[in-house]
């Protein structure tokens, strides 16, 4: 149930799922363009209602169990009769595609997805704020603000994935080497720990270059976007940041060409590497492989700069071209708002989420010793996440800026410039 995505994870999914986790969880949008619904599963749960059918959507998760889990829920619900459709691949293009249907049973009336302003400027998605009545302070700050589009709520959270650095303690003892602090502590450790046969550090197989440009900013205790819609991030601070990424790069240091990507822990289970960053979902499976030699860490901070961690995860939202909104918003918030145990099971029982609701979260006892309890610590004291007024184009310029300065040596203020120009003439085009 995973996610980067800026950024998915968003929800990263384990082994074998073909979705992009980088742009899942950075962004968080939908992508634009046909897809085919065929390749759509569709398994029912029948509910006791009369005469009112939901089709509810998930992404095609990688834990084992999830989509019984779905469907098992669904089944419970007695107002209405819910179909369940798991949408393996390509799930962003697939409900695309499935929010501008017509037909009865190509469209979702209840969807998991990461919120964008376009979503809103379109009619896609309805506020749901009457929902939260009386659970509104039960949710964290970033959950409700990366649902929210001035002033209103537009997604449920179903779960929250941080995503930091996995790493073996033995393996840093092994050359007395404390747990880094900051970016040139991490360079540093890792390759000292790099050998002939492990690399010290993994970070996804696009050698880092796009993936560390938000945390460069948030360690800087800058943002994407101001209130006020604003770029609300330097110069000095983004070409010093990726400076320092391309020195990482040029090392050897660094696992590239992973069978797998960040997402999936495969590499640090494999010993392909001593530090890999992925997310809190994958936690079980190399507590299995490892015990009791394993540790969480924040990613360290950049030029002086404080920690940072991606809190990623999945929302829920209700199509406005429903037929049936009132009945999908009753549903949506039977299942993510009222039934705890649902909400705890989805979190806990088939890899490891962080609930979103704080009283839930508190008495998770799974979250409260080991690597587990430090990850939702450092998710609490270091946490940032997406930014629904960031848009695809926003986050396309500083990857390109990232890829051009990191992987092609050019100029970083010109990369910069051209970045921050492609970024404004965005918002411009926006909100004027």
């Amino acid at each position: 149930m995973v996610a980067f995505r800026n950024d998915r994870p968003s929800k990263q999914a384990l082994a074998g799922l073909a979705l992009n986790r980088r742009r899942m969880l950075a962004l968080g949008g939908l992508a634009a363009g046909a897809g085919a619904l065929g390749a759509c599963g569709s398994d029912t749960g029948r509910g006791s209602g009369d005469g009112v059918n939901l089709s509810q959507w998930y992404h095609q998760y990688g834990e084992a169990g999830t989509q019984q889990a779905a469907e098992r829920y669904a089944a419970a619900y007695e107002e209405a009769e819910v179909t369940i459709n798991w949408v393996p691949g390509d799930y962003d293009t697939a409900l695309s595609t499935g929010l501008l249907a017509d037909r009865a049973g190509e469209s979702p009336d209840v969807f998991e997805s990461h919120l964008n302003r376009s979503m809103v400027d379109s009619g896609q998605v309805v506020p749901l704020d009457e929902l939260f009545e009386g659970v509104l302070d039960d949710f964290t700050d970033i959950d409700i603000k990366r649902n929210s589009i001035d002033g209103k709520i537009y997604g449920i959270q179903m779960i929250d994935d941080p995503q930091f650095l996995y790493y073996r303690p033995s393996h840093l003892a092994a050359k007395g080497i404390s747990e880094p602090e900051t970016f040139d502590d991490l360079m540093a450790a890792a390759a000292e720990l790099t050998t002939s046969d492990v690399k010290g550090l993994f970070l996804g197989n696009d050698d880092s270059a796009t993936k560390l440009f938000q945390p460069i900013v948030f360690s800087a205790g800058q943002s994407l976007l101001t209130d006020d819609f604003q770029i609300g991030f330097d110069k000095d601070t983004v070409v010093a940041g990726a400076l320092q990424v391309k020195a990482l790069h040029d090392s050897s240091s660094l696992l590239i060409g992973a069978p797998t990507e960040a997402w999936d822990p495969s590499s640090i289970i494999q010993e392909l590497c001593s530090i890999q960053w992925c997310g809190l979902w994958a936690l079980p499976q190399i507590v299995e492989a490892h015990g009791d030699d394993l540790a969480v860490m924040p990613f360290p901070g950049f030029g002086g700069g404080t920690p940072t961690v991606f809190n990623g995860g999945w929302a829920t939202f209700v199509n406005a071209r429903s037929p049936h909104v009132e009945e999908a918003k009753a549903f949506a918030k039977w299942l993510w708002i009222d039934h705890e145990e649902f909400i705890q099971d989805w979190c806990l029982s088939y890899g490891f989420h962080i609930p979103p609701r704080k009283s839930m979260a508190a008495d998770a006892d799974a979250l409260t010793t080991g690597p587990a309890a430090t990850a939702v610590q450092i998710s609490q004291d270091h946490g940032w996440g997406e930014d629904p007024n960031w848009t695809p184009v926003m986050e396309t310029a500083v990857d390109d800026m990232m890829t051009h300065i990191v992987l092609e040596g050019a100029d970083p203020e010109a990369e910069f410039d051209t970045a921050v120009g492609t970024i404004q003439a965005e918002l411009d085009s926006i909100f004027g």
